[in-house]
């Protein structure tokens, strides 16, 4: 990207990210709400500061890649590639319709920068291998993000591929994990617990960085850190608020995977607009 953009703005970006969602979710009549919106800070901070990429060029082959490996929560995805540039926005009012090119999760075939094809957890980290060892390879210096979800990480093969990842040392490679400690039955340490997170990863040899998922300057000077370590890949475990910005969704497993209704969805564009973002399209 070639205009800079101050934390501020990238705040604001990030709130027009979760009205986007809200809409995309009312229109649709079904998909996930709690994680799309928990992790609209990142997106931002990903598309508006951090990625090198190009939306005019959406295979450009030194981008950096990023893998959504957790594709349920593909409304932040794609109200982020909307908003950055990728394709109009008036996608957005199709996501889940039939022929639409915006399905309930990721298809890297029919969506403009949309890296792979995602549904089933847990396969996403060893596509982002594949990316960052074929980079490796090929001496290229692109960076490859997989943002992955905590409840995820319960999948086996998960571990298998960290251990590959350590083994070839793939400092070009960092997960971004959305620590937000729900998944669809409940709270991830009752169904399965996962701490310590970051003694686990360390324990497979990777670099680990902590940070809160909301904090714009953390997640840059993560990602930053990231780049900077030569020896073996990062895992950025960011904590986030599932459903953050309104309220009846915060720390709700219930909206995992649940769209509001009509007057649910009311209320939080009211708490949103709150949050100093710009008006949303349907507003204007």
């Amino acid at each position: 990207m070639k205009k800079q953009y101050s934390n501020d703005q990238i705040q604001q970006k990030a709130t027009s990210i979760r009205k986007e969602i809200i809409e995309m979710l009312l229109k649709a009549g079904s998909g996930h709400a709690a994680g799309p919106l928990g992790m609209a800070d990142i997106f931002a901070t990903l598309y508006f500061s951090v990625l090198r990429h190009d939306p005019e060029k959406p295979n450009w082959v030194d981008r950096d890649r990023l893998v959504l490996s957790n594709g349920h929560i593909c409304p932040v995805l794609y109200a982020t590639l909307a908003e950055v540039g990728y394709f109009p926005h008036e996608w957005l009012a199709t996501l889940r319709q039939l022929g639409s090119h915006l399905q309930g999760h990721p298809n890297h075939l029919e969506t403009p920068g949309v890296e792979t094809s995602s549904g089933p957890l847990g396969q996403g980290i060893s596509q982002a291998i594949g990316m960052a060892l074929a980079g490796k390879i090929d001496q290229k210096n692109y960076q490859v993000y997989c943002v992955m979800s905590d409840g995820e990480q319960n999948e086996g093969q998960v571990w298998e591929a960290l251990m590959t990842a350590s083994k070839y040392k793939l400092h070009n490679l960092a997960v971004i994990i959305d620590r937000n400690n729900i998944q669809i039955d409940g709270f991830t340490e009752n169904i399965m617990p996962l701490e310590s997170l970051r003694a686990k990863y360390e324990a497979f040899n990777w670099h680990v960085l902590e940070i809160d998922g909301h904090n714009i300057e953390a997640i840059i000077d993560a990602c930053d850190e990231a780049k900077a370590i030569f020896e073996k890949p990062v895992a950025i475990i960011a904590h986030t608020i599932p459903g953050k910005g309104v309220d009846f969704m915060q720390w709700d497993p219930a909206w995992h995977g649940k769209a509001p209704n009509k007057e649910e969805a009311k209320l939080a564009m009211k708490q949103l607009r709150s949050l100093n973002g710009k008006i949303s399209r349907s507003e204007e």
